[in-house]
């Protein structure tokens, strides 16, 4: 299972959210700016939780499908995380990373024991999401999460 985010204009997430198949278009479209986390998202979400930033990259936003795989982030949403992202540096945030709490939670990918190996995989993914949303604050855009299985 791997997460993204698609950068769109508020204009078309309006429309997106009237017509779905729009979205599921702007994600194909191979020159749209993106930002895609693969596997790391869980990981990132366990980290911004232990860290007491309240963002929720699976859960924010609003659902544009009936099978929750796209959702629809507003630009005041994308400017309120990109704020809570950027006041969040990235060594304080992995400060947080305790390997054998992530796999005694079982924090996504399943059946994947976490390791020292695997900050580093972390790190890269944190830097460049929150560079992805400041990005998209300075160019007035809007998301669309995409979740895929």
């Amino acid at each position: 299972m791997t997460l993204s985010f698609i950068r769109v204009t508020p204009e078309e997430l309006d429309r997106a959210f009237e017509d779905p198949a729009l979205a599921e278009e702007f994600e194909e479209e191979e020159d749209r700016p993106y930002c895609f986390l693969e596997k790391s998202w869980a990981g990132i979400e366990f980290l911004l939780r232990a860290a007491g930033v309240d963002v929720d990259l699976y859960e924010d936003g609003d659902a544009i499908d009936r099978g929750a795989a796209l959702f629809g982030w507003h630009d005041g949403l994308v400017a309120r995380t990109a704020k809570l992202l950027s006041a969040m540096p990235v060594e304080e945030l992995v400060g947080h990373y305790d390997p054998a709490k992530l796999s005694a939670e079982g924090v996504y990918p399943m059946n994947h024991l976490w390791d020292a190996d695997d900050l580093d995989y972390l790190r890269d993914h944190y830097v460049e999401l929150v560079k992805f949303f400041e990005e998209t604050v300075a160019a007035g855009g809007a998301m669309i999460r995409s979740f895929s299985f």
